[in-house]
């Protein structure tokens, strides 16, 4: 409630004297001498609601697309931290710098292909590789390899008992896989209702990679397999030509 203003005439000069008391009640303000209306300030908006707000999304639903769509087990969740992708190799260059590497471009359905370096120029001829559809570790931070950098890594079997030296087979995707899909393990799940992979930077702190990879190995056919979770792509079962209960790296 407002108290009312007091005023008083000086006599002598004919000058009016207002003197405006305010109770801390009131919905004014005194500035100067003159009563406005009070304005609250508003919170501002937290980065993460402006991102929601640019991309026409609301909290509740960011939230559902962040909940994953199907149930997973322990050794999944772990499993999806990396981002393992069908791709296709669509150019081999001979690294001019390093005689066991050869410089890929390859297709992981991003907007440009990623070059990759790989060392798989002891085991196979780059003609071998070109056109072919391939597995790419596609969460990596990217590594300067004798000043190319890599952003990524192509999935392979190899076997160091094969006839006394190192066999090394690319692994390949079923046959019908679309370049870019990401691969499960389990049964198949589009990427949609899968979790986010982590950031390179999580991959390479943590070690993720690391501590996942040996289980990676392929079966008694052919196929590829985090211990008993077979490696799938919508077409089927990930494998390579002939490599058997060999490593995968």
């Amino acid at each position: 409630m407002m108290r009312l203003a007091t005023v008083r005439a000086g006599a002598s000069r004919g000058v009016r004297f207002v003197s405006a008391h305010v109770y801390r009640s009131s919905p004014y303000a005194s500035r100067g001498g003159k009563l406005f209306p009070k304005h609250k300030t508003a919170t501002p908006p937290s980065r993460d609601q402006l991102r929601l707000r640019c991309a026409g999304t609301t909290e509740a639903e960011a939230e559902a697309e962040a909940t994953p769509a199907v149930d997973l087990t322990e050794d999944q969740v772990e499993l999806y931290r990396v981002d393992i992708r069908a791709g296709k190799i669509l150019s081999v260059q001979e690294h001019e710098e390093a005689d066991s590497l050869y410089i890929e471009q390859i297709d992981v359905g991003e907007e440009e292909p990623r070059t990759i370096v790989s060392g798989l120029r002891p085991y196979m001829p780059a003609s071998s590789l070109e056109g072919k559809m391939c597995v790419v570790l596609a969460n990596l931070k990217p590594r300067n390899m004798r000043g190319v950098k890599s952003h990524g890594m192509l999935l392979c079997a190899s076997d160091k008992e094969t006839e006394g030296e190192e066999k090394v087979e690319l692994l390949v995707p079923k046959e019908g896989t679309q370049v870019g899909e990401r691969l499960c393990f389990g049964e198949f799940v589009s990427a949609e209702a899968l979790p986010a992979p982590d950031g390179p930077n999580k991959i390479q702190k943590k070690k993720v990679w690391e501590k996942l990879q040996p289980d990676l190995r392929t079966n008694e056919e052919g196929g590829a397999a985090w211990k008993d979770l077979p490696m799938v792509s919508s077409a089927g079962q990930v494998g390579c030509d002939t490599l058997k209960n060999s490593n995968i790296s």
